[in-house]
């Protein structure tokens, strides 16, 4: 019987894409499994993690760990080495940068995604979708000026998994009626990652293009 090993779920379109990009910058031994997007509701799935969510990381010996910044968080610790300490002050600045994309813009995109969850009628849907884009604007204006602010390379001042993240956040900025056009910083960032090899990798393991591709 085959060793099981440690595996990462992702599925095309997702926030599972930061964890990608970081196993491929630490070069980390996970193996990867993307889904077709439906899959995640299988009973296949459901059994690894019944939330039906990605990512989602399922250990050799079964226990499995959701939540993308806890999974960056595991895989910094496990095989980054001490450029992606927690007790660093770079450690500490990316979990706080990884808390405010998760818990404020992540989940500012409700109701973009899913906006039957939110209201009923076809007009009340277009009213939270409305909400939901001035929300984000103002949320990608702090991530434009955070990132101006630290040098306009990389949102902390020096590569961390938190652009890996925000990667994700600036491809998405797309599907909404925001102007990437008004967000130079992010603009120029996004061009940088997609320069990156670890970048193109982890696009091609899940079957995606870079942006200027798309």
């Amino acid at each position: 019987m085959p060793d099981i090993q440690t595996t990462l779920y992702t599925m095309p379109g997702t926030c599972s894409l930061a964890a990608n990009i970081a196993l491929a910058w630490i070069d980390a031994p996970v193996a990867v499994e993307n889904m077709k997007y439906g899959d995640h509701k299988n009973d296949a799935y459901l059994a690894i993690n019944p939330r039906g969510k990605v990512p989602a990381i399922r250990f050799a010996d079964g226990d499995v760990l959701t939540e993308l910044s806890a999974i960056l968080a595991w895989l910094g610790a496990e095989y980054g080495g001490e450029g992606y300490a927690r007790d660093s002050k770079l450690g500490r600045r990316e979990a706080e940068a990884l808390s405010f994309m998760t818990t404020e813009v992540h989940a500012a995109y409700g109701p973009h995604f899913a906006a039957q969850n939110f209201a009923k009628s076809e007009s009340a849907q277009q009213e939270v979708k409305q909400a939901a884009y001035n929300k984000l604007g103002g949320h990608y204006e702090r991530l434009e000026d955070n990132l101006s602010s630290s040098g306009g390379d990389w949102y902390l001042g020096e590569k961390s998994f938190a652009d890996t993240f925000l990667y994700v956040l600036v491809r998405w900025l797309d599907q909404t009626p925001l102007s990437l056009e008004d967000y130079p910083a992010l603009a120029a960032h996004r061009n940088r990652m997609e320069a990156d090899a670890g970048v193109k990798t982890a696009l091609a393991r899940q079957g995606m293009e870079p942006m200027d591709a798309a």
